[in-house]
């Protein structure tokens, strides 16, 4: 009886099962491996023999190694490579590596491709501050009057306390024109900081679903405090008629501290606006540390009760009061400001806004993540 030699895929399956018992491969009509085959896989499957860490190999026995070679003893062996050092991390920190530092995200910020491109989003400040003033006044009884009412209220009461309990040196000027000189830029202040700093908070809806320069909400609060401001000068005027006077010629210099308040009303606003997105606590302080500055600011008194040596540092740490000290004196009593003083408040000025415009840039990144 002839045996059939096996075909090529027999030998290729016989050859993938390493394991396959003899018995079973001989009545299955196929070979066992050849001796090549079986000596390639014993030198796979067999282990190196592990040498001991220092010295020649001490074994002995049948295929074990001497201790000498061909009269002599074994050759030293080389000593392994050095691993790298680890770098060195500086104490107190994580040992857990970071990310590669060329990986890490670096926010460059460029002063004049933002501004252009803010300048591009004014129309979207324009709509916001209109929908905002809208929303302010919406099925209110007496509407856009509040915008006057507010600096009364506040008179009255300063005027009861000028008259009861405090002398107030106005300079020969009646006391409610006095006051609601001060009164009308206050009260833009106010409104703007207390709008302004939680516009980012009310306006989570825009922020996630359309991309715009965020700023564009502070401002877009501090424009609808400016339109109130504009409506609460119809309080001055009636006060200048019921008195028979007007503002004197000094008052042309009522645009340069106007500028001065801008600035440190924009800068302390966008402050305070990227702020309270990550310290929601602020919302809470807010109003307390405005009453406390209305009292700190010279609205109810004149800026010269103070002595003059604490002048200057309180025009550095609160820039509206040689401010507010400027308006009485080209409005009312036909005198140029202290240029001194309100020279340090303009730096003052400057400084909040390119810090807070700086701050507010660095910070925008996780609005909408932490909002």
């Amino acid at each position: 009886m002839t045996r059939e030699r096996p075909t090529t895929t027999q030998r290729a399956l016989h050859d993938r099962m390493p394991h396959t018992p003899k018995h079973l491969t001989r009545s299955a009509g196929v070979p066992g491996p050849s001796p090549e085959l079986r000596r390639a896989r014993h030198a796979r499957t067999a282990a190196p023999p592990v040498l001991p860490p220092d010295g020649p190999d001490r074994r002995d026995g049948a295929g074990g190694h001497r201790d000498e070679v061909d009269g002599g003893e074994r050759p030293p062996r080389s000593a392994p490579d050095a691993p790298a050092p680890s770098p060195v991390r500086p104490a107190g920190r994580d040992a857990t590596p970071g990310p590669p530092r060329d990986l890490l995200f670096r926010r460059h910020l460029r002063i004049g491709t933002m501004l252009r491109e803010l300048g591009g989003a004014k129309e979207l400040v324009a709509a916001l501050a209109e929908r905002d003033y809208r929303a302010r006044y919406k099925q209110t009884k007496v509407g856009v009057a509040w915008a006057v009412l507010t600096p009364v209220l506040l008179l009255g009461a300063f005027a009861i306390l000028a008259n009861t309990a405090a002398d107030f040196d106005t300079g020969g000027v009646p006391y409610p024109l006095f006051a609601s000189v001060a009164l009308v830029p206050w009260t833009f202040f106010s409104n703007a900081v207390a709008t302004g700093s939680v516009s980012i908070t009310q306006n989570l809806s825009l922020i996630n679903k359309v991309y715009c320069p965020r700023e564009v909400f502070p401002l877009s609060s501090i424009l609808t405090a400016a339109v109130d401001g504009g409506i609460s000068l119809v309080l001055l005027v009636l006060l200048f008629i019921a008195y028979g006077t007007g503002p004197t010629a000094e008052a042309v210099w009522v645009p340069v501290l106007f500028v001065v308040q801008v600035a440190f009303t924009v800068g302390i606003t966008l402050v305070l606006s990227s702020l309270v997105v990550y310290l929601r606590d602020l919302r809470q302080v807010l109003p307390l540390a405005l009453q406390f500055a209305l009292f700190a600011t010279p609205v109810a008194y004149s800026f010269g009760q103070i002595s003059p040596a604490w002048q200057p540092i309180a025009s550095a740490v609160n820039p509206l009061a040689p401010v507010i000290e400027g308006y009485r004196q080209t409005v009312l009593l036909g005198t140029g400001p202290d240029w001194d003083l309100v020279g340090i408040a303009a730096a003052a000025s400057a400084v909040w806004l390119v810090g807070g415009y700086l701050l507010f840039k660095r910070l925008e990144t996780g609005f909408a993540d932490v909002a």
